[in-house]
């Protein structure tokens, strides 16, 4: 249940590739340098996504996906709402959707953002602790 007009569906079936890959390609700060490749198969390897639909048209109008263990961690990654469906809720409830609603409730949650800390400290996100140390991809150059 999401907000009127709109539903969330954790189907990977349903997922509009051409869709994410216009977002993440063209919109995304983040995922501008990834190849069409590498986004299907980040989708085919996600542990779960969510996708925010038009309930009258079906149009996927949000996303998100996880990585996890299923266990006692996870990953948020790839968090968007088109910016002509943002302030309708869209965001909180594809958050909800992944980390409230579905097999990962009980896990330990991470992600990396520039933006929208407000949405994510809702959640509970919050700055590291010292036990946190994390390897940056290019560390060697």
């Amino acid at each position: 249940m999401g907000p009127a007009g709109y539903e969330f569906d954790d189907a990977v079936g349903r997922v509009d590739r051409d869709a994410l890959w216009a977002f993440l390609s063209t919109e995304a700060y983040w995922g501008r340098t990834r190849t069409r490749a590498v986004v299907d198969g980040q989708v085919d390897g996600s542990w779960r996504v969510v996708g925010a639909y038009e309930t009258a048209s079906g149009r996927m109008v949000g996303f998100a996906r996880a990585l996890s263990d299923g266990v006692s961690l996870a990953y948020l990654a790839d968090v968007y709402v088109l910016a002509e469906c943002r302030g309708r809720g869209l965001g909180v409830g594809l958050v909800d959707a992944m980390i409230e609603r579905g097999p990962g409730a009980h896990l330990r949650w991470m992600l990396h953002t520039d933006d929208a800390h407000g949405l994510y400290r809702r959640f509970g996100f919050a700055e590291p602790d010292s036990r946190y140390l994390e390897r940056p991809k290019n560390y060697r150059e």
